[in-house]
């Protein structure tokens, strides 16, 4: 289909370049407040650490069904750039909430406010970003996008961290502060973010079923899968601020030591990219898996600060290698015209997954210790990087689409 000829940008498409620089701007607004918001619970609000699992979980888990609405929704529509306004547009009226909140159930009401909003965009950006790239460019489009989203959350915890010394250490000040950012980059996607075609309606497709079936081929389905129970493990990075205020890093650094993972994070993700596309993403995503198990299993024998600081280091490593990268090979195992639809049950995947990931986290730091939260992630990783070397064997001789 023919497409108008657009400005680019350092090589990627207009609506790549702008689609990073809103996640840039909503990271900012995220990471000035989620670093903070277990502590908030915890010393101010005097919440226990199984009902800061319950919030966390809960609140992705929620969002986790709107995405998979919401991906199938844009496939069927046709038109993504509304439904990626909408949901940029409501986690932005989420701050506010956020600091009007007077107990748990205030501060769950603006989580969940916040993951609906993160579930109606997500699919659709995604699907954006890989409807507007070359097949052979998805892996640094993807890890461009997350780059941007997570220098976002490196000026973003940079902010809280001056903000709390300006604020003497007031939570609410600085969650009213967060909804500037917020605010640009709705308006950033309103005036720069264009549909990149005219995707016919689908008024063959269907709602993805949870089990199976559908019209996705296999190997995208076990992917998902696979992704899942990686994601059972992989409980709320709430746990990781936790253990580092346990580990002895004083409140007023923890956003220091955010700022730290998100910096590597966002260095790291671009190379990793370049390097996916022209080595080949699959042993990247394997080699994320073992790392994020070695890590975990560092979080659960630390006993210094120091420790934390390096082991933040190398989760900024571990996302860099993975996060994109998954998006990007996810893309290739999806016909045009489903991208949403497995986006969007990609990241529902993930976000159902959230609930009991950090339920069990939750329940193991209260009634076993600390460490058993992490030797349990480090156990479903080792699972997901053994199922993914067998999906790797079986895969070898079929062609990927747009291979």
């Amino acid at each position: 289909m023919e497409m108008k000829q657009e400005k680019r940008f350092f090589g990627l498409s207009g609506n790549v370049f702008f689609a990073g620089l809103v996640s840039f701007c909503m990271d900012v607004s995220s990471e000035m407040i989620y670093p903070l918001v277990p502590l908030f619970l915890a010393s101010v609000l005097g919440v226990n650490k199984a009902m800061i699992g319950l919030i966390e979980g809960s609140a992705e888990s929620m969002a986790s069904l709107v995405k998979v609405f919401s991906g199938w929704y844009s496939d069927r529509l046709g038109k993504r750039k509304r439904l990626m306004l909408a949901g940029y547009s409501v986690s932005t009226l989420s701050r506010p909430l956020m600091a009007l909140a007077g107990g748990w159930h205030q501060v769950l009401a603006a989580r969940l406010v916040d993951r609906f909003g993160k579930g109606v965009r997500t699919a659709p950006r995604d699907a954006i970003i890989a409807d507007s790239t070359e097949p052979s460019w998805l892996g640094r489009a993807f890890s461009f996008h997350r780059s941007m989203d997570t220098m976002g959350a490196v000026v973003g915890p940079a902010i809280a961290f001056i903000g709390l010394q300006v604020y003497h250490s007031s939570y609410r000040q600085l969650f009213w502060l967060s909804s500037l950012p917020g605010v640009l980059a709705v308006l950033i996607i309103v005036f720069f973010i264009r549909e990149k075609r005219d995707a016919p309606v689908r008024a063959d497709a269907e709602k993805p079923r949870s089990t199976g079936g559908g019209k996705l081929d296999r190997r995208a389905w076990f992917f998902i899968v696979i992704v899942a129970v990686f994601a059972l493990g992989n409980s709320s990075d709430a746990f990781l601020i936790l253990r580092a205020g346990q580990l002895g890093v004083p409140a007023a650094m923890i956003p220091a030591v955010y700022l730290l993972f998100n910096l590597v994070y966002s260095i790291t993700a671009i190379p990793a990219g370049i390097v996916a596309d022209r080595y080949g993403r699959k042993r990247l995503i394997l080699a994320g898996f073992v790392l994020f198990a070695a890590l975990y299993a560092g979080f659960a024998v630390a006993g210094s600060p120091l420790a934390v600081w390096v082991l933040f280091a190398l989760y900024g490593v571990f996302m860099g290698l993975t996060e994109g990268i998954q998006k990007a090979f996810l893309a290739t195992l999806t016909p045009e015209g489903l991208k949403g639809t497995a986006f969007g049950l990609y990241a529902g995947a993930v976000g159902l997954a959230a609930l009991p990931s950090s339920l069990i986290a939750g329940v193991l730091w209260d009634r076993v210790s600390p460490s058993a939260t992490f030797w349990f992630g480090a156990a479903t990783a080792l699972l997901a990087a053994a199922l993914f070397a067998v999906f790797i064997a079986g895969i070898k001789s079929k062609p990927s689409f747009g291979e």
